[in-house]
């Protein structure tokens, strides 16, 4: 078990000491690594308090001047207080001239779930996906979420990395440097797959479980923007359908609006069914899967849901 934001952390660490153009700010948002960072690298490392919107503007400023730039902050308060300023600021300037600024949201859907809905991070898929020049990580477990430093460090344009607040279990299969190009890994074969990004990849797996061998097959989407994977259309081809499982708002342009339109450009037509959240905030006090529960996103709930509709779709 282990934290994505220490897996990112210390390889990023690791860098810093090779390399002499990269910044770090933060929004008052510590660990111990981070600790370790300032002491090491004193002149690099600034905390801006908390203050989200300031953050995005002096990350522009140092981009601007040739750094690659870290911004790191609570998730829900990164990609919504300073929404405008993300815009602006990165997505408008990334079509003018480069800006290299990786966003690393900690906390995604309900990684905080006794802090309430101000603390949920429901929206940012879909808030950050509308941006053109934004691309959008998703990473399902530490390992995965320290690959990505060497291609932030590199690929160019603004980037947003969607990390989990609480540690999760390193996934058995690696990633390898293709799987991290084409955006996705897969993790199950079956006759329907299912699409799914960080935390809801593990409950995947786990339903995919409960059901008749072969029935799920579970893909990590680790990159959700943009999808563009040859590999990925031709998994999808010889699926009887596609599922998408989201910490997020249905039908609000979030992961489901995201597969559709793949599904569209890549002129696949498989059956599209899609589980997340209704258009309803929640209010309830207690562990991740209660709250799953209160949102029809139990896990008993969808292994009934799931298996009722793939016998449909066998009928």
């Amino acid at each position: 078990m282990k934290a994505m934001r220490d897996g990112f952390l210390a390889t990023l660490l690791d860098r810093m000491q090779q390399r002499d153009d990269v910044f770090f700010l933060t929004a008052d948002f510590g660990s111990p690594l981070l600790d370790r960072m300032r002491q090491e690298h004193p002149g690099r490392c600034i905390n801006v308090g908390i203050a989200e919107q300031n953050l995005i503007n002096v990350a522009l400023g140092l981009a601007l001047e040739g750094f690659k730039v870290y911004a790191y902050a609570i998730a829900p308060f990164l990609t919504m207080r300073c929404y405008e300023q993300i815009r602006v600021g990165l997505a408008l300037h990334a079509q003018l001239r480069p800006v290299q600024v990786t966003l690393l949201g900690v906390g995604a859907g309900m990684s905080y779930e006794v802090s309430g809905p101000t603390h949920h991070c429901l929206e940012d898929l879909a808030i950050l996906g509308v941006l053109p020049h934004m691309e959008i990580h998703a990473p399902s477990d530490a390992a995965t979420a320290a690959l990505l430093v060497d291609h932030t460090l590199e690929a160019p344009g603004p980037k947003y990395i969607r990390m989990e607040g609480k540690p999760l279990p390193d996934l058995q299969a690696k990633v390898s440097p293709a799987a991290l190009e084409e955006g996705f890994r897969l993790l199950r074969p079956g006759r329907h797959l299912v699409l799914a990004t960080g935390y809801m990849v593990h409950k995947a797996l786990r339903i995919a479980d409960r059901l008749s061998p072969g029935t799920l097959g579970v893909i990590d989407l680790l990159r959700p923007k943009p999808i563009r994977s040859r590999a990925l259309q031709g998994l999808v081809a010889q699926a009887s359908s596609v599922v998408t499982l989201e910490e997020g708002f249905l039908g609000s342009g979030g992961l489901d609006g995201m597969v559709a339109h793949f599904l569209r450009e890549a002129g696949l037509h498989q059956p599209l069914n899609t589980f997340g959240l209704r258009d309803r905030y929640l209010f309830d006090l207690g562990s991740r899967e209660y709250l799953h529960q209160c949102a029809g996103l139990g896990e008993d709930d969808l292994v009934a849901a799931m298996d009722k509709l793939f016998r449909g779709l066998c009928a």
